[in-house]
């Protein structure tokens, strides 16, 4: 777009970047949700992190098949295996690999199915006594094949153990403790051990204040220290689209704070990643000087300052559909705030003029989706209605 690189030598860097089959190569949103279903006892010992083209992961899914009868044979389930301390080690592990925002919203709906809701506020308890740990992009220097080999999952979860719920089953009949008894740590570079992390706290952190009252989201491992702590003025989008045309025609400034709303679990609807736009950022330049918050999601593979799952959404009248460009807005990511820095008379005379848009299907499963589907600090799971 810039015009620096021809699309040739874009075809060359794709070609270059993904050579072959499976998952992005880095820890995005497919990679850390399949280590984490290891680390809540659904998988194998080893499936997690194995690379797709490699026998092993041949051989593991040999193995699953079989594990899998014996399952039903034996009439376990889920529900045997999945509880409130299984899913507190996912949120420990989750934490330490930098893993995708995505997983909150995972882990929030698997509570929800449970019928043991997780508060938000937990994850961030977690974050706070949970170190970073692996060193793989977006939040490392290193590729998530780079993890395998040091180890995968039982090695991981071998540097965390004091942290975790040892005594959970999983699907092959061993505790999670025996599964990792014999784990080994074969590069501290790509793994750091507990008492040396990369940082003290975990990968992602939640923030809160007036321009999220409910809850936001943030992968802080992925933020440039630089951006930890930013103060500019808002420049507001009302979609993603919106959003893409205002970067690619220049409108966006650094030291601004984009704000792309209408794009949570009810105004997308669907809650769409911001992919694109955290890629543009990235792409002119802007990564490290301009914030971008929005009650939509983002991919496993952003980085930067984007803060997301902003509830309550707009289409809820969270205080997001009230913000107009040029007001401050203040991100404090160590102290976990997230705050719209106008009075509150200001934001109560925006509200009593404000309206909630039509929701953007006019029929059909979306529109139902729409309608019966619950806020994101609680999982974006659809309720019966």
């Amino acid at each position: 777009r810039k015009g620096e690189i021809s699309h040739e030598e874009l075809l060359e860097i794709e070609h270059a970047s993904c050579q072959n089959l499976g998952s992005c190569s880095i820890m995005g949103t497919a990679n850390s949700m399949s280590c984490l279903v290891e680390v809540l006892g659904m998988s194998l010992p080893g499936c997690g992190s194995s690379h797709a083209e490699v026998a092993e992961k041949k051989l593991i899914a040999f193995r699953s098949g079989k594990q899998i009868v014996k399952l039903i044979e034996g009439n376990i389930r889920p529900s045997q295996i999945l509880n409130e301390r299984a899913i507190a080690n996912a949120m420990v592990a989750l934490m330490a690999m930098g893993a995708s925002t995505n997983c909150i919203l995972h882990l929030l709906a698997l509570g929800e199915e449970l019928k043991r809701p997780i508060p938000l506020a937990e994850f961030d308890r977690i974050s706070r006594k949970s170190p970073h740990l692996v060193a793989v992009r977006p939040s490392g220097k290193y590729l998530f094949k780079d993890f395998d080999q040091a180890g995968g999952v039982p090695a991981l979860l071998k540097e965390l153990a004091p942290l975790l719920h040892l005594e959970v089953a999983t699907v092959n009949g061993h505790s999670l403790g025996e599964n990792i008894k014999e784990a080994k740590n074969f590069n501290p570079d790509v793994l750091r051990p507990l008492s040396d992390p990369l940082a003290p706290e975990g990968g992602i952190a939640i923030l809160k204040g007036t321009l999220a009252p409910d809850g936001a989201v943030v992968k802080q491992s992925a933020v440039a220290a630089a951006m930890k702590v930013h103060q500019g003025p808002a420049i507001v989008f009302e979609s993603e689209e919106e959003a893409m045309e205002g970067l690619l025609q220049g409108k966006v400034k650094s030291g601004q704070v984009m704000v792309i709303r209408y794009e949570g679990p009810k105004g997308g609807p669907g809650m769409r990643e911001m992919l694109m736009p955290t890629s543009a950022l990235m792409g002119l330049g802007l990564g490290n000087s301009v914030a971008l918050v929005t009650d939509g999601r983002f991919s496993g593979a952003s980085r930067g300052p984007c803060i997301g799952h902003i509830s309550p959404e707009a289409l809820d009248g969270g205080p997001i559909a009230l913000v107009q460009n040029g007001d401050p807005i203040l991100i404090d990511i160590p102290q976990r705030k997230l705050e719209l820095l106008i009075s509150p008379t200001e934001i109560e005379a925006r509200r009593k003029k404000w309206t909630a848009p039509e929701i953007r299907a006019p029929r059909g499963y979306l529109r139902l989706y729409a309608q019966q589907v619950g806020p994101s600090h609680r999982g974006a799971v659809v309720h019966k209605g």
